[in-house]
């Protein structure tokens, strides 16, 4: 019977210059969707043709994939799997998207009630 165990291949040493070089993308990441979130997106030129919310909804759904994919790829050692854990999850992160592109295409049906709703809020907390 033999002690070498390599062929289980239980371990995934990554470099701590890796992984402290992916936190500090991760923190890099952080102070821009918090830098973000005070700007407006859009330019003046295309305010009435693209939405404000929707490039936020994008912009900020996108920053927070790469640092969820950072996360799962380095500190969940997805890097180092086999090929087949690798496909299922990128399938996973496209029905995500597709679920969610699916949800927000449905936003501008109730942007007019919720502008309504919240000026009926400001109107009724500015009566005395």
């Amino acid at each position: 019977m033999s002690d070498n165990h390599d062929e289980h291949g239980f371990a995934h040493v990554m470099s701590p210059q890796i992984l402290l070089s992916v936190f500090g993308a991760l923190i890099v990441l952080t102070i821009l969707t918090v830098f973000l979130a005070g700007k407006d997106l859009v330019p003046r030129e295309l305010d009435g043709h693209v939405s404000q919310k929707q490039v936020e909804i994008v912009v900020s759904l996108t920053i927070a994939t790469i640092k969820g994919s950072l996360v799962v790829l380095f500190f969940m050692h997805m890097i180092n799997e086999k090929p087949l854990n690798i496909l299922l999850f990128v399938f996973s992160l496209f029905f995500v998207a597709l679920f969610l592109g699916f949800a927000l295409t449905d936003t501008g049906q109730y942007d007019s009630r919720i502008q309504s709703y919240e000026l009926d809020i400001i109107e009724q907390s500015a009566t005395p």
